[in-house]
């Protein structure tokens, strides 16, 4: 185990295999992963749940602000479980419904401020492995470790599809990939820390990679600055 804490931070756009390839990376490594992603997610699932317009900011952000999105997580066998008002929704979250209207919250100051805040808690107590869209730009921004995961649009839309399809759902590759270009668009198009590579990132592009040769590549990005962990 690691004599410091180690402090990794990955971004890229939707479904560049962010959230599985980061549970692997941290499961090796023995540390904890964050997906932040997954806590917007939240906000925008609670956002539906009450019949509040994504796209209604105030009405959004006064949800959060009154108690009514508690977004916490925890970590069952080393996988993060996230929980909405003490529900785990860590199932629920991950419908294209709910992808939009996190992608539509997270546009917003005050819904950023609010899981940013929880976020750095969280990883000021811990080796932490975190991904998202602005981790290294804004959340940990001196985080030793930062990388900017992406692929092709065919590339990504192709993932989700054949993990749309292995999860017994309906899916058309089409659609697939007109939503995720207008989520990408979305995501590097808000004013509030839109998705964008920091400075000091190392940008490792996937399109032509598979899962395993990924996870070697993030673990050698790693391990050039940390030393081998085990």
């Amino acid at each position: 185990m690691q004599d410091k804490l180690l402090s990794i931070a990955i971004d890229g756009p939707v479904s560049a295999g962010k959230s599985t390839l980061s549970d692997a990376v941290a499961n090796h490594l023995g540390i904890l992963h964050l997906d932040t992603g997954a806590m917007y997610r939240a906000v925008g699932l609670c956002a539906l749940r009450k019949g509040i317009p994504p796209e209604d900011e105030q009405r959004v952000v006064d949800m959060c602000l009154n108690g009514h999105a508690r977004v916490d997580v925890d970590y069952v066998n080393q996988s993060q479980r996230t929980l909405l008002n003490g529900q785990d929704v860590s199932e629920d979250i991950r419908t294209e419904e709910v992808g939009f209207a996190a992608s539509t919250v997270s546009r917003y100051p005050d819904v950023r401020k609010y899981l940013v805040e929880r976020q750095r808690e969280i990883a000021g107590k811990t080796s932490i492995l975190m991904d998202g869209r602005d981790i290294g730009t804004v959340v940990l921004p001196n985080a030793p470790v930062k990388i900017f995961l992406t692929a092709s649009p065919q590339a990504r839309a192709k993932r989700r599809y054949q993990q749309l399809l292995r999860q017994g759902r309906e899916a058309d590759f089409d659609k697939v990939l007109v939503d995720l270009i207008a989520r990408d668009k979305q995501d590097a198009g808000r004013k509030a820390d839109p998705l964008r590579q920091a400075e000091d990132a190392v940008l490792l592009d996937t399109s032509d990679m598979d899962f395993e040769s990924s996870m070697r590549a993030i673990l050698d990005v790693v391990e050039a600055r940390y030393g081998k962990q085990q």
